[in-house]
């Protein structure tokens, strides 16, 4: 110690602040636990509990097989771990879909052999993850084909300058596949905006009228080469909030999806209506109908029940994804049901009053009591 220097005695914590860990460790959203010396678990919060970390087996809890081989890798090195698991669980989501449990796991080593174990759930990061691959790929082989057609095309087309007629229906299938080429990209690019790749713009009063009113025009030459009525019917005069553009494309996707799904010579009819807090706009159709087993996948970006079919109307799978993030960006929702063989009918359901007049939800506050860690 140098001269002029005071020892200052080290302030011992009050038995009070060690008596605030048990309910701070319930109040975490990670999971935490320690295992002892021989992977028992003697410390355990809510979240871990959760999580699936931990199971009663035997009268007592024991720890996920693969964090007791975690902890014992820590304890034979001294040295802290990370890592990122998918780890099995019961249960069902989905649907019915099983999902592996992902967690950022951090296992740290205590005293007299035991380890600390913090977990993290990442699971929708690893789902992000998963979409964001199945997106690349698929997008690689929807540009693929029709650059590919084009490509062969006008090797054709080269090859057939001495016979007008061969070179003219060269040309047509050229103009097509660039037509379906062209809206590929641009379905693409409205999708990337409605995922936030631009900020929404503010929730203003849209006419329900006038947005039926632009469907019909957009969708009325389709229309008329299938000889297809397109009726309306219902309530006029209602109003929904949101963007006037994204609405108007959602309702265009939706009737023209039913044009096309719909052989000649039948009717399609938007009803318009309200609910309570909701405006309803209702697209009906006369056409093949969608079978049950692809009922909870139509709205995924690419999924096409009938593929032949699809890419004979032109089809690029993206309409009614489209359609579900518009309708999820204004806080609404996009219902389906459908008998084959008779036809679909899809509900767009939009908010009837501007999000700052929403009504506040109650809070409920939850205080996990001392005995559950």
């Amino acid at each position: 110690m140098r001269r002029g220097e005071r020892s200052v005695p080290v302030e011992e914590p009050p038995v009070g602040r060690l008596s605030l860990a048990r309910p701070t460790l319930a109040a975490l959203r990670v999971g935490v636990l320690v295992l002892d010396d021989r992977d028992r678990p003697v410390l355990v919060n809510p979240a871990a509990r959760d999580m699936g970390l931990v199971h009663p087996r035997a009268g007592a809890d024991e720890a996920h097989t693969i964090l007791r081989t975690l902890a014992g890798q820590v304890r034979r090195s001294g040295q802290s771990r990370e890592v990122e698991l998918d780890l099995p669980r019961s249960g069902t989501v989905d649907g019915g879909s099983s999902e592996p449990l992902g967690v950022h796991v951090r296992a740290s080593a205590l005293s007299a052999g035991h380890v600390a174990v913090e977990a993290q759930d990442v699971t929708e990061a690893h789902r992000v993850a998963r979409v964001r691959r199945d997106f690349v790929a698929n997008v690689s082989h929807e540009l693929k084909t029709p650059v590919g057609a084009l490509q062969l095309l006008a090797e054709a087309l080269l090859e057939a300058t001495d016979d007008p007629e061969a070179a003219r229906r060269f040309a047509d299938r050229i103009q097509k596949e660039s037509t379906r080429l062209g809206r590929l990209v641009t379905e693409l690019m409205e999708l990337s905006r409605l995922q936030g790749a631009e900020p929404l713009p503010d929730p203003e009063p849209v006419a329900v009228d006038r947005i039926v009113t632009e469907t019909i025009d957009r969708t009325r030459t389709p229309a008329s080469a299938k000889n297809i009525e397109v009726a309306v019917e219902g309530t006029r005069g209602l109003t929904a909030y949101g963007s006037e553009g994204q609405l108007v494309t959602a309702v265009t996707n939706l009737v023209e999806n039913a044009i096309a799904y719909s052989p000649a010579d039948t009717r399609v009819t938007i009803s318009t209506g309200a609910g309570a807090d909701t405006v309803e706009i209702v697209v009906r159709d006369q056409g093949i109908g969608i079978e049950p087993r692809d009922l909870d996948r139509i709205f995924e970006r690419f999924y096409r029940a009938d593929r032949a079919r699809s890419r004979a109307t032109g089809g690029t799978g993206l309409g009614l994804a489209i359609v579900k993030h518009i309708a999820t960006n204004h806080a609404g929702r996009v219902d389906v049901t459908s008998t084959v063989g008779v036809g679909s009918t899809f509900t767009l359901r939009l908010p009837a009053r501007p999000p700052d007049a929403a009504l506040p939800l109650p809070v409920s506050v939850e205080i996990e009591p001392q005995s559950a860690v």
